[in-house]
C-alpha cells in the first residue's frame, strides 16, 4: 500500500507541473496578444463588399481562396529540420557595396529609353519610354508586421523615398511582407500616382490611407494604361497572406510593361510553370526580365523559382537581359547570402544568357550592359549540383521537371 507521504509528494509534483503549464500558457497568450496588438494595422484589411464580389468572379477563385494552375509542394518539417550548410554565410559580415545618392541621376533621361534601378530585394524603379514604374517598394526596416521582430534589412535604402522622382505607377505583386510594406505605403499614400495591385490587395492599401480613386486592382491578364504604357498583370505560381487566417485570400501576379519601344517583365514571386511561354507569346519579347533568384529551398521548390530555374524562365520568356531580383537584403532562407548571385551567374554563363547584376541602388540600361562585375564578396557557396531546386509539375514531389529541361 502506497504511503500517504509518497502520495503527497506525487500530488505536489503534479500540482507544480500544472501550475507551470498554466503560467507558460498564460505567458504565451500574452505574447501572442502583444504581437497581434502591435501588428494589427500592418496585418491589413480583409476585402469586403464589391471588392470581395469582384474577387469571387475571378477564374482564379476556387472554394473560397485563389488557386494556382499548378499546385505548390511544401515540406514544412523538411524545411524546419534541414540544417543550413556549415560554411553558409547567411548575412553579410561586412558592409554591402551600396550605390547611394540623392536621386539627381533621374533628372537625366536614360540614353536608351530604358533604365532599371535596383534598390535591394524586389524593389525596382523602371524608367521606360518616358514613364516611371516603381515595383514592390520596401523602405521599412523589417519583412514583418512588427518593428522589433522579423528579418532586418542589411543596409538602409540606397535612395531615400523623398529623393525618388515622381512615378506614374506603384505596382504591387502580392501582399507578403517582403513585397507589401505598411510603413512604406503610409509614407507614399499621398503621392499623386496610381497604385496597381492584384485582386484583394487594394483592401490593404485603402485601409492604410491610399485614396480609393488611385487604386486599381487587377486579375491575371488585366491591363492598365498609363498614357502610352501598358501595364499587364500576368499569371504566377505563388501564394498570399499576412496572417494565419487570410491565406490565399488575395491574388498574386507578375507584370509586363509594354511601351512604344521597350518591354520589361517582372516575375513577382513565382515557381517555375509553363505559363512563361504564354506570357512571352502574348507580350514578349522582353528587353529585360526581372526574375527572383533568392530565398529558395528544396523543401518548397514551387514557391520561389531559384537561380537556375530563373535562367530557364528568362529563356522561356524570350528575354534579352536578365536582371535578378529578390535577393541581397534579408536573410529569408538557409542558403548563403551570396549563393543566389553565384548560382545565377554560373547558370547564365552556361546558358549563354546576358546578365545584369547591379549593386543595390545602382541604375543600369539593359542595352548597355557589359561583362558581369562581381561586386559581392568571395564566400563559400553551394552549386546547383549540391542543392538542386527543381519545381514539381503539380505539387507532387515525385513528379518534377527534369533538371535543365524547359517546362512545356
Amino acid at each position: 500500500m502506497e504511503s500517504t507521504s509518497t502520495g503527497s509528494r506525487r500530488g505536489g509534483w503534479w500540482r507544480r507541473l500544472w501550475i507551470a503549464v498554466l503560467i507558460g500558457a498564460g505567458l504565451l497568450t500574452l505574447l501572442v496578444a502583444a504581437i497581434v496588438a502591435a501588428g494589427w494595422t500592418a496585418f491589413g484589411k480583409a476585402p469586403q463588399g464589391e471588392r470581395r464580389a469582384h474577387m469571387e468572379r475571378s477564374p482564379q477563385w476556387h472554394n473560397g481562396v485563389f488557386a494556382n494552375e499548378n499546385a505548390l509542394y511544401n515540406d514544412i518539417l523538411g524545411s524546419i529540420f534541414r540544417r543550413a550548410p556549415a560554411e553558409a554565410v547567411t548575412r553579410p559580415t561586412e558592409p554591402v557595396d551600396v550605390i547611394s545618392g540623392d536621386g539627381s541621376r533621374f533628372a537625366t533621361p536614360p540614353q536608351t529609353g530604358l533604365r532599371i534601378t535596383w534598390m535591394g530585394h524586389s524593389s525596382t524603379l523602371v524608367e521606360i519610354d518616358g514613364r516611371r514604374v516603381l515595383f514592390d517598394p520596401i523602405f521599412g526596416d523589417r519583412a514583418s508586421p512588427l518593428t522589433w521582430l522579423g528579418p532586418a534589412r542589411w543596409y538602409a535604402p540606397p535612395i531615400a523615398l523623398e529623393s525618388l522622382p515622381s512615378v506614374d505607377a506603384v505596382v504591387i505583386s502580392h501582399d507578403h511582407y517582403d513585397h507589401l510594406n505598411y510603413p512604406t505605403i503610409r509614407a507614399i499614400r499621398d503621392w499623386d500616382t496610381r497604385f496597381i495591385a492584384p485582386l484583394g490587395v487594394g483592401a490593404h492599401l485603402a485601409y492604410w490611407g491610399v485614396p480609393a480613386e488611385r487604386i486599381t486592382e487587377v486579375d491575371w491578364w488585366d491591363e492598365v494604361s498609363v498614357a502610352d504604357l501598358r501595364i499587364v498583370a500576368t499569371p504566377s505560381r505563388h501564394a498570399s497572406g499576412r496572417h494565419v487566417l487570410d491565406q490565399n485570400r488575395t491574388l498574386w501576379a507578375g507584370y509586363a510593361l509594354v511601351g512604344p519601344h521597350h518591354r520589361v517583365f517582372y516575375s513577382g514571386d513565382t515557381g517555375l510553370f509553363p505559363g512563361f511561354r504564354d506570357i512571352a507569346k502574348r507580350l514578349g519579347p522582353f528587353d529585360a526580365t526581372m526574375i527572383e533568384i533568392g530565398a529558395y529551398d528544396r523543401a518548397w521548390p514551387d514557391w520561389h523559382i531559384g537561380p537556375e530555374q530563373a535562367v530557364q524562365a528568362h529563356q522561356m520568356l524570350d528575354g534579352a537581359v536578365l536582371l535578378p531580383v529578390h535577393w541581397g537584403l534579408w536573410s529569408l532562407a538557409k542558403h548563403g547570402w551570396t549563393d543566389p548571385a553565384e548560382r545565377v551567374a554560373a547558370a547564365a554563363q552556361a546558358a549563354g544568357v546576358k546578365l545584369a547584376m547591379p549593386r543595390p541602388g545602382e541604375s543600369v540600361e539593359p542595352a548597355l550592359v557589359g561583362p558581369l562585375q562581381r561586386w559581392w564578396p568571395e564566400l563559400p557557396w553551394q552549386s546547383a549540383d549540391d542543392d538542386p531546386i527543381i519545381a514539381t509539375r503539380n505539387g507532387d514531389p515525385a513528379d518534377r521537371w527534369q533538371p535543365g529541361s524547359v517546362a512545356q
